[in-house]
């Protein structure tokens, strides 16, 4: 006896993960002397874009055009001090999973979900739709 197969989902995810290092301060209520001090992390950041795959292409978004603009966005944050990077109004988690989903948004409609970690830590924050 056959069973039969379920449709396809109506929409798809696609994701890419990057990674930046950079440095800031914080004003925190715990652990505060270390956090308002400059110290740095590694960051690993992940995009998603989800929507129907073109009928010509067979892709959500190409992956040529999500790496380039990760690459310009990546740019404004690697190896900079967060405090001053402009658009990003506290370089928390939360303000870096914040900055990231403006800047990918008007690029991509079809943002769905933006993470940002420290691998290190075992902290991560994640921005969804």
């Amino acid at each position: 006896m056959n069973t039969p197969v379920p449709p396809l989902p109506a929409r798809h995810e696609l994701s890419q993960r990057f990674h930046f290092d950079a440095a800031h301060t914080l004003r925190r209520e715990i652990e505060a002397a270390s956090s308002r001090r400059v110290h740095g992390h590694t960051y690993t950041a992940e995009v998603a874009i989800a929507g129907t795959p073109d009928a010509t292409s067979g892709m959500v978004v190409d992956l040529g055009h999500l790496r380039r603009e990760i690459a310009v966005i990546r740019d404004k944050l690697d190896h900079h001090f967060l405090d001053d990077v402009p658009g990003l109004a506290v370089p928390t988690l939360e303000g870096l999973c914040s900055f990231l989903w403006a800047e990918f948004a008007t690029v991509f409609p079809g943002l769905v979900r933006v993470t940002v970690g420290r691998e290190a830590s075992g902290d991560r924050c994640t921005l969804q739709r």
